[in-house]
C-alpha cells in the first residue's frame, strides 16, 4: 500500500490550482567528490544545474538530504540530493516527502539509466526499478514507484564488464561535450514538466 497520495492527473495546472505542497525534484547520485562525475550521479548533475540556474545554494535539511528551496517558473520548487549513498536515498526522499506534505505526482525523480543508449532522455511516470538501487530504496520507502521520472540513458558497458563497475566510474573526457548537452535537456525537461505537464514534456523531450 502507497504511503502517499497519488492524484489522477499529472497536469502542472492542476498542481497550481489544487494546493500549496511544492513540487519535490531529486537527483540521485552518491554524495563526496570522488562520485561526482560518475555516470551514476547523472541526477546530481541535472539537480546541480537546475541550482545553478536558480542562483541558489544547498542547505543540509534534518531529511538528510541537501535542499534548495526556490521557484521554477510559478511552481515552488525544493531541489534535493540525498546525503546517503545510493541504495539508501529512499529514507531521505521519503523524509522530504513527508515533511513538505507532497504527493507523489509533485516528486520528479531524476537518474541513470543503464537500458538507455547514451545521450538518450525519457520521461515517465510509474514503472519497475530495473535493478537500480537507487529507485528500489525509493519504491521500498515510499511504498510505491508511482512518481515522475526523468531518466538519462548511460548505456550498457561493454563486453563482460561489471554494471556496477561501469556505473562508478567518470564519463570519459571524450564525451564530455555530449554530456553536457545531455545534462542541459534533462534540466530543460524538468522545468517543462513544472510548467507544462508530463504529457507535454514527453512530446518535446523523449528521444
Amino acid at each position: 500500500m502507497a504511503l502517499f497520495h497519488r492524484r489522477s492527473s499529472f497536469d502542472a495546472a492542476d498542481a497550481r490550482s489544487a494546493g500549496e505542497a511544492p513540487w519535490i525534484v531529486v537527483g540521485l547520485g552518491n554524495p563526496g567528490a570522488e562520485h561526482a562525475r560518475n555516470r551514476h550521479n547523472a541526477g546530481f548533475m541535472v539537480v546541480d544545474l537546475l541550482a545553478e540556474r536558480l542562483g541558489g545554494k544547498f542547505k543540509a535539511h534534518k531529511a538528510r538530504a541537501d535542499v534548495l528551496e526556490a521557484r521554477i517558473g510559478e511552481q515552488r520548487a525544493v531541489l534535493a540530493k540525498p546525503r546517503s549513498f545510493m541504495n539508501t536515498s529512499g529514507g531521505p526522499v521519503s523524509g522530504l516527502v513527508k515533511f513538505f506534505k507532497v504527493p507523489l505526482d509533485q516528486l520528479v525523480v531524476v537518474h541513470d539509466e543503464l537500458d538507455l543508449p547514451f545521450e538518450t532522455l525519457r520521461l515517465k511516470c510509474g514503472g519497475g526499478d530495473n535493478g537500480h538501487n537507487g529507485l528500489k530504496s525509493l519504491r521500498s520507502s515510499l511504498g510505491s514507484g508511482e512518481f515522475l521520472r526523468v531518466r538519462l540513458g548511460v548505456g550498457r558497458p561493454p563486453g563482460r564488464q561489471d554494471p556496477a563497475d561501469w556505473l562508478l566510474r567518470d564519463y570519459p573526457s571524450a564525451v564530455r561535450a555530449e554530456l553536457g548537452v545531455q545534462v542541459e535537456r534533462a534540466a530543460d525537461a524538468v522545468e517543462a514538466i513544472l510548467r507544462d505537464g508530463l504529457a507535454a514534456a514527453q512530446n518535446k523531450y523523449n528521444d
